[in-house]
């Protein structure tokens, strides 16, 4: 069997490979504690890989030892998963690292350092998006306070919408104004005269919130894009808070989402469109 770039032979098999497997068992057994246990989980990879022992699914073995190696360390299942993106990602940096061990005469430190390296890497996404997790959870709990405590009949009914929309958004991620327009006709939250004239108020009133964004950009002018700021939360106090609803926007205030959305609404509707948007029921 062979490995790494350029390709290199591994153990030839029967006794050859006994011996091999053997000596790998007994390192593990005495040298390697001698190390962290990253660099052990590492070089037990390395060696497994380049020994190629199986006539298929080296590879796949050679990780999933290296994550068992992890896991009785203490860590968590979720940087297993990582480090094997990590390899399928820079499979040719990965295979690379492997075959400069064989040039370098056995000196591990370059594949080491490449693992070490994707271990840093996953780590900090894993973190990114841990925070992100806890900025969400943070947002809709401020989100839900702040609105919930509007004190008229006709801004908690706007609230409540303003809300589903901030909720999707947050679950879905970032999305074009004319789809979530259309999520939010589906799922029921626009049953009104004139559902689009209500649902740019809304969105211009979330913008002036500062608590989504909405970016535009040359292709599609009249359609931006809408996502959530995740450092709302830290930015807005409750003063402003009800400061900005008591100076809430009109429509027409976002006039590039003025554009009616591109896709069949009822002939009754589409014919009153016009009146409808100057009288618009909240």
């Amino acid at each position: 069997m062979t490995f790494g770039t350029p390709r290199h032979r591994g153990a030839t098999g029967g006794k050859e490979c006994e011996r091999a497997f053997g000596a790998l068992c007994d390192a593990i057994a005495h040298e390697f504690r001698e190390h962290d246990v990253l660099i052990r989980a590492l070089a037990l990879h390395y060696h497994l890989g380049a020994m190629h022992p199986f006539l298929d699914g080296n590879g796949r073995t050679a990780r999933a030892v290296e994550a068992l190696m992890l896991q009785r360390a203490g860590l968590r299942d979720a940087l297993f998963i990582a480090l094997s993106n990590y390899y399928y990602e820079e499979k040719s940096a990965y295979l690379a690292a492997l075959a400069s061990v064989r040039q370098a005469n056995g000196d591990l430190t370059e594949f080491v350092l490449f693992g070490l390296r994707g271990m840093t890497l996953q780590c900090q996404k894993l973190l990114a998006m841990i925070n992100e997790s806890i900025y969400k959870v943070l947002y809709k709990d401020v989100a839900n306070d702040l609105f919930n405590r509007l004190q008229s009949k006709k801004k908690r009914v706007i609230a409540k919408r303003q809300l589903t929309i901030t909720s999707y958004i947050l679950d879905n991620g970032a999305i074009r104004a004319h789809d979530l327009f259309k999520m939010m006709r589906l799922r029921g939250v626009y049953t009104l005269k004139d559902n689009w004239a209500a649902f740019v108020r809304d969105v211009s009133g979330l913008a002036n919130l500062s608590a989504i964004s909405l970016r535009g950009d040359n292709e599609n002018p009249g359609n931006p894009i809408v996502s959530a700021r995740l450092q709302w939360p830290t930015e807005i106090t409750d003063t402003e808070f009800f400061k900005r609803t008591r100076e809430m926007p009109r429509a027409k205030t976002f006039a590039y989402l003025e554009t009616v959305p591109p896709y069949r609404l009822p002939m009754r509707r589409r014919s009153r469109l016009s009146d409808d948007r100057a009288h618009a029921a909240e």
